[in-house]
């Protein structure tokens, strides 16, 4: 009896452990949805589409640019990217070099993407130089459905 009640904090354990990893199927799936979602938001940002891009963000996210502004909820990431694309960013082109996702829980993931930007302009209307950053995302499954819930985004230094 006393072996039988020794056992069951390492099964209890282990099954917590495997239903915290996605499974090999639905890993596959969920990183194919995920990689879906980062092509939309790239998309969106290169069509100056506030509220496209504000849709692959969860109601609830929180948004920080890379000079630390930021903006809560879907309503302000649209809101804030409006003017910005109608201005600095109107010939702005980005995409993204590379991504790194891991699984945190079956229906939380956190994704590093680099990015490379041109076309975007200063506030003086000049165009600045090619820009690289990283942001990092937190996103969530909701209803079977990957959004962004906190972008924490920065500058990267120019290579030499």
């Amino acid at each position: 009896m006393m072996r039988f009640l020794l056992i069951i904090p390492v099964l209890l354990f282990s099954l917590t452990s495997s239903l915290s990893q996605p499974s090999d199927t639905s890993g596959v799936q969920d990183e194919a949805s995920i990689r879906k979602l980062l092509s939309d938001f790239l998309e969106a940002w290169n069509r100056h589409d506030p509220k496209a891009f504000s849709m692959v963000f969860s109601q609830d996210a929180d948004f920080t640019n890379v000079a630390g502004v930021g903006a809560h909820g879907r309503a302000e990431i649209e809101k804030f990217h409006t003017s910005r694309f109608a201005t600095n960013f109107k010939n702005s082109h980005q995409l993204i070099e590379e991504s790194k996702i891991r699984f945190i829980r079956s229906d939380v993931a956190a994704v590093d993407a680099r990015w490379e930007m041109t076309g975007a302009q200063n506030a003086e209307g000049q165009e600045i130089p090619l820009r690289k950053g990283l942001p990092n995302f937190t996103l969530t499954k909701d209803s079977n459905q990957w959004f962004i819930t906190v972008m924490h985004n920065m500058n990267l230094p120019a290579s030499k």
